[in-house]
């Protein structure tokens, strides 16, 4: 009798808990299953992606240097052509297009496009209004449930597995204490003792389905799957000047460019090799010396 009872009331708690548990699954398949629809329907625009990728500079850059806008030197300053200066000629995209007025707002004044993109004051903004833009055309990709973030489910769950374990304590000590007679106690001991193994893996299960249903980013997935085309066109040595501008943050030549210029004349180098001859002390002295005025003269 007393296996029977456990049979019962262990094959009713373990209903109990997995009832949940499908229902996890089924929301979870579902929502998994929407998303992949939802992101096979989109279409992605080559900017747009490469903005989600934080690549729109590299693709714009490209886009200019291989229309003959730009040209872009070995140390990554970005230089306008003839027809980068034409102001009736610019990119039909508003990426590039954007980008070329910045470079032609620091003309003649050679610029890094990492520069440009960091601290230009209308380039950035032009950036984000269309990643704003083409972010609202995005489909709007489902929660998938699981609880997360919600405090008092969180607490249910919790208090929900400790009375569980308590039972299954309780019912595995009674289980064990009890000596079936006959074979058909010997088979509600059976059920009973598979149902407690249930339970067991009752956490298992959760996260095997939670690791099954799991759709990752689809959508960054699809976005990261190709090059921007304008960036994929490029040859090594093109590619490697573009990268090395648009990672240059630090670069205005109108600013931060010091020229040294080499002495021209041999007077200019005998000055050079007469002040390599003297100490700092005897400098010193000669610059004060010569601020102090000469005896009889007025003072003014």
């Amino acid at each position: 009798m007393r296996q029977f009872a456990l049979a019962i009331l262990v094959s009713a708690v373990t209903a109990v808990v997995y009832a949940p548990i499908g229902l996890l699954w089924w929301r979870r398949a579902r929502v998994r299953s929407r998303t992949l629809r939802l992101v096979a329907a989109v279409e992605p625009e080559p900017y747009h992606a490469a903005v989600l990728r934080n690549e729109a500079a590299e693709a714009a850059t490209a886009e200019l240097v291989l229309d003959g806008y730009l040209r872009i030197d070995g140390e990554g300053a970005a230089f306008l052509t003839e027809q980068g200066r034409d102001p009736a000629r610019r990119p039909a995209h508003p990426l590039p297009a954007a980008l070329l007025e910045a470079v032609r707002r620091h003309d003649p004044e050679p610029v890094s496009i990492g520069w440009i993109h960091w601290y230009d004051e209308d380039y950035p903004e032009r950036l984000r209004a269309y990643r704003r833009e083409r972010d609202a055309l995005l489909p709007g990709i489902p929660r998938m449930p699981g609880g997360e973030g919600n405090l008092l489910l969180a607490c249910g769950s919790c208090a929900g597995i400790a009375l569980v374990m308590l039972f299954w304590l309780l019912a595995g000590a009674l289980l064990v204490t009890g000596r079936p007679h006959g074979p058909r106690e010997w088979a509600w001991t059976a059920v009973a003792a598979l149902g407690l193994a249930a339970l067991l893996l009752a956490e298992k299960a959760v996260r095997l389905i939670r690791e099954r249903t799991e759709p990752g980013d689809p959508l960054g997935d699809l976005m990261r799957s190709a090059a921007h085309p304008a960036f994929a066109a490029l040859d090594e040595e093109q590619r490697t000047v573009v990268l090395l501008s648009t990672g240059d943050r630090h670069t205005w030549r109108g600013v931060d460019t010091v020229v040294h210029e080499e002495a021209d004349d041999a007077d200019d180098a005998d000055d050079d090799e007469w002040l390599d001859d003297k100490v700092w002390w005897e400098d010193a002295y000669e610059y004060r010396a010569s601020d102090e005025p000469e005896p009889g003269a007025s003072a003014r």
